[in-house]
């Protein structure tokens, strides 16, 4: 027999607080952030793949990979727009003064926000990349 005055047990916490999502999603949700460094290996198109792949793999067992993984592949692939756009760009004669400076604040921008991203993945906390183009939902 239960006991009336008993209290039921609490729901799981919600999974948009910080520091409530568990120590191995967090450390999946890392990952994410980390896995887009593969494009620094030479592996063209890595810094979109690794993230794609490894939230392909885990997006429907792990919320918390499912939305850092979106997060994460979007902003390369905005990342890559940008890159491309400032490529072609620098081809022009003149324009060139301008666009590789802005092409290197650009790439070196991308390292430091994923290297927020993976730290604050790492806390638990649910990270959004200052700029963003969202079409992975």
């Amino acid at each position: 027999m239960s006991d009336p005055n008993e209290q039921p047990q609490s729901d799981p916490p919600a999974q948009g607080n910080p520091g409530e999502v568990p120590q191995n999603q967090r450390t999946m949700g890392m990952l994410c952030h980390l896995l887009s460094f593969c494009g620094l290996l030479g592996i063209p198109g890595g810094n979109i793949l690794g993230p794609l792949i490894f939230w392909l793999i885990y997006k429907n067992t792990i919320p918390f990979v499912d939305d850092q993984g979106k997060e994460s592949i979007n902003f390369q692939i905005t990342v890559m727009i940008v890159v491309v756009c400032l490529g072609v760009l620098s081809l022009v004669p003149f324009a060139a003064c301008i666009t590789i400076p802005l092409l290197i604040g650009v790439l070196i921008a991308c390292l430091v926000f994923v290297v927020i991203g993976l730290l604050k993945a790492n806390e638990g906390q649910y990270y959004r990349y200052p700029v963003n183009i969202r079409l992975v939902k």
